[in-house]
């Protein structure tokens, strides 16, 4: 079930001054550096609690539906459902129409549920034969994200910043604040 991204966010949830500020750099030598530690704390943030944090364009495959008349879908909030399309074996695609389903995307759990006729259609095609193709984000701004991811982004650029030499084998990684996963905490999709 590979999650494909199709269009990255246009910014960054913090932006390079923030950073500094949060670091108390004054010059401008690293700047390369910071910026790519906001880069990477935005993705571990993402990835660590299932979330898109400014708007961006994913395309989620699946071999088969799951059982019922929902399927959950992998990150969120999710905003919008640009299309849901089968493909058969000869890479034909059909585009199922958006009156058949409905993104119930309000709660921590998006889910994409079918409208009508009882079961989904089948792919033809056995691998990734089912693309849903879906916007996710809290907004195209930085304003758009919470506080306090924002908060925890700062956290991480502070964190690795501050323990960038390489680890020597056999040595024990610096484990990240205990914050950072406090603030992650209320945003996490929890499976059950």
């Amino acid at each position: 079930m590979p999650l494909i991204l199709t269009a990255g966010p246009a910014v960054e949830p913090v932006t390079l001054a923030e950073a500094k500020a949060q670091l108390r750099v004054d010059g401008s030598a690293e700047d390369t550096l910071i910026a790519s530690l906001i880069a990477t704390s935005r993705l571990h943030v993402e990835a660590a609690a299932g979330l898109a944090l400014i708007t961006q364009a994913w395309s989620w495959y699946l071999d088969a539906w799951p059982p019922g008349r929902a399927v959950a879908l992998p990150l969120h909030p999710l905003l919008s459902i640009a299309a849901v399309r089968l493909y058969d074996e000869a890479g034909a695609v059909t585009t199922l129409e958006p009156g058949g389903y409905l993104l119930d995307g309000a709660g921590p759990h998006p889910r994409l549920v079918r409208l009508g006729a009882p079961a989904w259609p089948r792919p033809g095609r056995l691998g990734n034969g089912i693309e849903i193709a879906f916007t996710a984000g809290y907004g195209p701004a930085a304003a758009d994200v919470p506080a306090p991811l924002r908060q925890a982004i700062l956290l991480l650029v502070a964190h690795w910043y501050e323990h960038r030499t390489p680890l020597a084998e056999a040595t024990a990684a610096t484990p990240l604040p205990d914050m950072v996963a406090g603030l992650l905490a209320p945003y996490r999709a929890m499976r059950l």
